[in-house]
């Protein structure tokens, strides 16, 4: 009976030993989350134990290590600064002064007198559309009207001195209001038959030939634009609406045409949109050399965050310890460009173009070490480049 009990006993144990721990893939295979959260919690466990287990044997290296070896770093003197954050949208460049020009009178298009690429003056003429005799029928109502006037004028002088009857009076004062009325309303249809230039710009497209019948609504006529005052719409998330005002700096990039500037947020809307929650802005684009058009996508960046005397440092030199808190080095000097470095704790708020602020842990004056710091461990001898 010992005897099986022990042969049971041994095979067991030998089971045991052979089994063999499932590996990463296989768990997740499983699709078990409860098995996936202990794997993770495990691996984690080993994780931290294994980096303390380093940092052990590096500073017994350090200790045993009868070679001195000066790690070669750079530094930079730390010093109070102005510190700006930007958060990045896009937005459409826009004119108001872009438009299609229609027919306010249906006729033969009889004269074009521009082309495309022309630039043309506010009130200039651009074309002429037949008026089918109205101008003849405008001369015949002025000459009546100028008959009605000299009528009424008399009827009222005899009016004046109590000759004649007030209805002969009435009758001609009604003849020349009529006459009036008629006239400057022919002047209005015959003032259609004209198409002027509404403001200074560039003809972009002719779109009707001469000699063709246009209508009002039917027929676009010519593309008019004006490049000079151009500006920029883009939408900004309404978590942004106390920091965006009026007047807040923006910096403005146009990489289709390889374009940059600085500017301010002329505009800001009172209205969110409650689809996705942003509201507008508009930013005025300088446009003296004509490259800017309408339609471009913009880059816009916004000025939220501003902070003077700020201590700002490389966002790439700091380290993080196992604690999740985050590490820099100084550099203490011993003689002239050798020191040590020295291990220092810092916390930090925004970031922008790989420049960090430093809200506690560093101040101005001292000498951060920059490349080389994520090499390098607390009390270690270093040699400056610069």
């Amino acid at each position: 009976m010992k005897k099986i009990i022990l042969t049971l006993c041994i095979a067991a144990s030998l089971f045991s030993c052979g089994k063999k721990e499932k590996s990463v893939d296989e768990i997740i295979d499983t699709g078990e989350i409860s098995q996936i959260r202990e794997k993770k919690s495990e691996l984690t466990t080993k994780q931290t134990e294994l980096k303390a287990e380093i940092e052990k044997l590096n500073d017994e290296i350090e200790k045993l290590d009868t070679i001195s070896r000066s790690v070669l770093v750079s530094v930079e003197k730390l010093q109070d600064s102005i510190f700006k954050h930007y958060v990045e949208i896009q937005g459409d460049v826009e004119t108001d002064k872009n438009i299609i020009l229609y027919p306010e009178f249906s006729g033969v298009l009889s004269k074009i007198y521009i082309k495309e690429g022309d630039e043309v003056r506010k009130g200039q003429l651009l074309a002429k559309i037949d008026d089918g005799g109205l101008s003849s029928q405008l001369a015949q109502s002025e000459t009546q009207l100028a008959l009605a006037k000299t009528t009424f004028e008399r009827q009222e002088r005899l009016w004046d001195q109590k000759i004649g009857s007030e209805i002969q009076f009435l009758e001609a004062k009604t003849n020349f209001d009529a006459m009036k009325n008629s006239v400057n309303q022919l002047r209005s249809q015959l003032a259609k038959t004209i198409v002027k230039a509404p403001f200074s710009g560039t003809i972009d497209k002719v779109f009707s030939d001469q000699g063709e019948v246009v209508s009002p609504g039917a027929n676009q006529l010519f593309r008019l634009v004006n490049l000079d005052e151009m500006y920029i719409v883009a939408e900004v998330p309404e978590t942004y609406l106390g920091k965006i005002r009026k007047g807040s700096d923006v910096k403005v990039v146009l990489s289709s045409i390889g374009k940059e500037f600085e500017g301010k947020v002329e505009k800001v809307a009172n209205y969110i949109n409650p689809n996705n929650r942003s509201f507008e802005i508009r930013v005025s684009v300088p446009n003296s050399d004509g490259t800017v058009k309408p339609n471009l996508i913009a880059t816009v960046k916004l000025n939220d965050y501003t902070a003077t005397n700020a201590i700002t440092i490389p966002q790439n030199i700091l380290q993080e310890n196992s604690k999740g808190e985050k590490i820099a080095y100084l550099f203490q000097s011993e003689d002239g460009n050798e020191g040590v470095a020295q291990k220092v704790l810092v916390e930090t708020g925004l970031s922008y173009n790989n420049k960090i602020e430093v809200t506690k842990g560093l101040e101005s004056g001292q000498t951060i070490i920059v490349e080389g710091a994520r090499t390098i461990r607390d009390g270690q001898e270093v040699k400056t480049k610069n």
